[in-house]
This record gives structure tokens, sequence and C-alpha cells, in this order.
């Protein structure tokens, strides 16, 4: 770690014990809004990322982060639902929740609803009414049952809205884009109130997947902060309420927690020596692994080997632009439908569909993301590819 940063303290646990470990300049402030056309795409905003470890809690923390940049509309594009193996994790973990908190009957209310994918499983699967809070949540074409039981409101959840009262509040892939996390999590127990009978659930990436794994292409601008699960107890158990399980899922990659209301008792991360290692160790593991890419790209280009990246999201994004791939890899596939036509932000490689590389023919293909190689194989057998397929 090259610097002690001590100008303010940690936005859970207030510590200034804050060491910078890692730095990044000139990738695209929004990973997740793909854009019509190349020029479009070369030409959006780009912020600098400075990961800093709290030695406190161990929370991991852009110091460059400039939350007035961050504006999240309609054309803001992170659904996974189109592949089937993520589509089997959210129907698997819906079952569950639904099942250990007997969700039937009930209200759930999401924050950071998105399209509302996971809020109409979870209503269907319970005949549970919902709320969903997303600035960026575009009109669906839905039955009138579910029109019904369902209201989308298109804005930040706040305590404007704690008369929306609910027996289950959760928020899924979005708490890593609030500059303070703990304000916000203070802010839900305050709207929860005395309904000590609450249940709260939270599903963050987990920053040591980033940094044991060597997952760097979850490195993103749009993530303010990562969380270990030290961090993430701690952060509900100073906002006041009584973490019941934390827990790694999605082969590693995810981090959930789950609560309800009571005294906020912290425990003590046994794991926080260990984290600080892995942060010491990273920068050097992730210098190694980009110039293994970059060596793999120059001698695919040298030798004539068509490639395309598999996975035109913030890993995909991330990766051709750390890699400055510009004229390495000329497309980006992705079952995505409101992403194919479109162009990568930052380096503008176009977003086709899979059925395009019946013609296109590629050498290699690049899998940003181990989790879905079954997926992406059994989508390509019947295009008759010979490629060879990488992961990132």
């Amino acid at each position: 770690m090259n610097d002690t940063v001590t100008q303010s303290g940690c936005p859970v646990c207030a510590s200034v014990d804050l060491s910078v470990f890692w730095e990044a300049s000139g990738l695209p402030v929004f990973c997740n809004v793909p854009c019509a056309t190349r020029d479009a795409a070369r030409r959006v905003p780009r912020g600098d990322i400075r990961l800093a470890f709290c030695g406190g809690c161990g929370l991991i923390i852009n110091r460059a982060f400039e939350p007035q940049r961050m504006e999240y509309g309609e054309t803001y594009e992170n659904s996974l639902h189109f592949s089937s193996r993520f589509q089997e994790y959210a129907d698997r973990l819906a079952a569950r929740l639904v099942d250990r908190y007997a969700l039937r009957g009930k209200v759930v209310l999401e924050i950071g609803c998105g399209k509302g994918d996971f809020l109409r499983t979870l209503c269907d699967l319970g005949d549970n009414r919902g709320i969903g809070f997303d600035p960026s949540y575009e009109p669906q074409d839905t039955d009138a049952d579910t029109e019904e039981r369902i209201t989308f409101i298109r804005d930040y959840y706040s305590e404007h809205h704690a008369d929306r009262r609910a027996d289950f509040i959760y928020c899924r892939q979005a708490l890593e884009h609030v500059a303070d996390p703990i304000g916000f999590v203070r802010m839900i127990r305050r709207s929860v109130g005395d309904r000590t009978e609450a249940i709260i659930f939270f599903e963050v990436p987990n920053a040591l997947f980033t940094l044991r794994e060597m997952g760097i292409w979850d490195l993103i601008y749009e993530h303010c902060t990562y969380f270990v699960p030290g961090s993430l107890r701690r952060l509900f158990a100073l906002s006041g309420f009584d973490v019941l399980d934390v827990a790694e899922e999605f082969g590693g990659q995810f981090l959930t927690i789950e609560a309800r209301p009571g005294t906020g008792v912290e425990k003590v991360d046994s794991d926080l020596q260990q984290t600080a290692q892995d942060v010491r160790a990273f920068a050097s593991h992730y210098r190694n692994k980009v110039d293994q890419w970059r060596d793999r790209l120059d001698e695919m280009r040298r030798s004539g080997r068509r490639a395309v990246i598999w996975g035109g999201g913030s890993k995909g994004v991330t990766f051709l632009n750390i890699l400055q791939a510009e004229d390495r890899i000329e497309y980006v596939v992705d079952i995505n439908p409101r992403k194919q036509g479109m162009h990568v932000a930052g380096t503008g490689q176009r977003i086709v569909a899979p059925e395009f590389l019946r013609d296109y023919r590629p050498e290699s293909i690049v899998v940003m993301n181990p989790i879905y190689i079954q997926e992406i194989r059994a989508a390509t057998e019947p295009l008759g590819l010979t490629a060879e397929f990488q992961v990132a």
C-alpha cells in the first residue's frame, strides 16, 4: 500500500486508517450505459479510481469517486435475467427467502429494483404485494394482475417514502453504488421504526472474490464501495440491526446479509488481518494478470486470430478499457437484446447477438465470467464453431 489517506474517515466505521493500494485513470463513469454509435461510445465521461482499504473494518472505497456524476436513467441497463444460469440462481434465492421468512401474502419492498424481474418473482412465488423503487425503471408490458399487485416508483428510496410499510425490505446489487452507506442503511432503519418483525436483505459484490480470485474486471467507477463480510456485518450493526446471517453466493461472487431491527451488537471481524494481506498482494497480482492478457491479445493479433468477448456488462467493459483493446477486439457478444446493436462505453466495440458468430467465425471466445461457461458453450454449439474458449 503506497500512501495513507487521512483527510476523512471510512464511510462505515469512521476509521482514518485508510491506505490507497490500487489506482486506474480514465475509465468510463458508466459501464452499464451502452452507446448508440461508436463515436459516442468513445466520447463517454470518464473518471478515476483510487481504491483505499480501511484497516478498521475492511471496507474498500474509491477515494476519487464523485457522487454528483452519477445520474441513473432509463438507459442504464444491467439486467442479468436473460441468462438461464443467473435466472436459476435468482429463482433459487427467491424461493429460499419466501420459505425462510414466510413471505406469503406479505408486502415486499425492493430498493433499486431495476426492471423489476426479481420483485415479480417474489410476488409470484408467495402471492405477495410488491413495491419497487428505481429511477431507471421502464414501464413493462404486464398483465392486469401484476399491475394491481406491484407498484413501481421511479425515484430513489428515502425517508419521504417511509409510509410505504413492508414486511420484507431488500436491495440487490445497489449498495455498492452508495457513497454514504452508513447514512443510507441508517435511513432505512429509521424508516422501519418500531416494526421489529421486518426483515432486511441486501446483496452486494464480494470484494474477497476480487482480491483472492483476481476478479479484477469487477473494478468499475460506478462502485464506490466494495464489501468484505466483516465490513458488511459491521455496517448493519452500527446502523441498528441485528445480523442474522452473512453468506457467499453465486460461486463466491456475491455477499448476502439478512438482518432485523435490534440492538446492533457488533462482532469483531476475525478475518481482517487476512484481508489486509490480500490487499497488500493485490497490486502485483493485478499487474501480472493485465500483462498476461495484453500479451495474449497481441499474440492473437499477430497471428491473425479473431477473438470476441462474451459479456457486454461491467466486466467486459472494464476488460476492454483497461487493456485498451480497441484495435484487438472488434465485437462483443451479449445475450441481452437491449444491448445488441449498441456499442461498448469507452472503446466502442459493437455488441452483437450470439448468432452473429455463425458468419464471423472467431478463433477465440474470451468469457468474462467463468460461472457462465457451460451456458455459453451450449449457446455456441448450434452455431458450429470451433473456437477456443478462454476465461478472462
